[in-house]
């Protein structure tokens, strides 16, 4: 009898036969996929945050009493310039100051990990401009 039990699971095994190839080659993509969308996502987030941090220095230079909007352009290079290319790309800074608040917005975009899918990077900044105070 045992010979008859074990010449069964031979034959059910050999109707699996492949199964486990068939799901790899399926799910190996998948997660593939899903690794460069967390790599894209990443990227995102990094870029959305050197952006954050050029917007928060342009301001600060072009909000101080004798600041101007040229000399937030240049700290918004500068400080572009010493973090590096990094994953933004296609980096566009404008800048606004009248007598009472200053704007500074910075668009752009993401390295591409993933083809085709492109994520957009904007932040923005904005604060009063500081005014003369006579001293007492």
């Amino acid at each position: 009898m045992g010979s008859r039990q074990s010449g069964r699971r031979r034959r059910g095994a050999r109707g699996d036969r492949g199964a486990a190839v068939a799901e790899v080659v399926i799910i190996t993509p998948v997660l593939m996929l899903v690794v460069l969308v967390l790599a894209q996502v990443a990227m995102w987030a990094y870029a959305t945050h050197i952006a954050q941090a050029t917007a928060a220095d342009a301001l600060a230079a072009t909000r101080v009493r004798d600041g101007s909007i040229p000399d937030g352009r240049q700290t918004a290079q500068q400080v572009l310039g010493q973090l590096g290319p990094g994953p933004l790309r296609g980096v566009e800074v404008s800048i606004t100051r009248d007598d009472e608040q200053a704007v500074v917005r910075i668009e752009g975009g993401t390295l591409s990990v993933v083809p085709l899918l492109k994520l957009p990077v904007h932040a923005e900044a904005a604060g009063p401009v500081e005014e003369p105070r006579a001293l007492p």
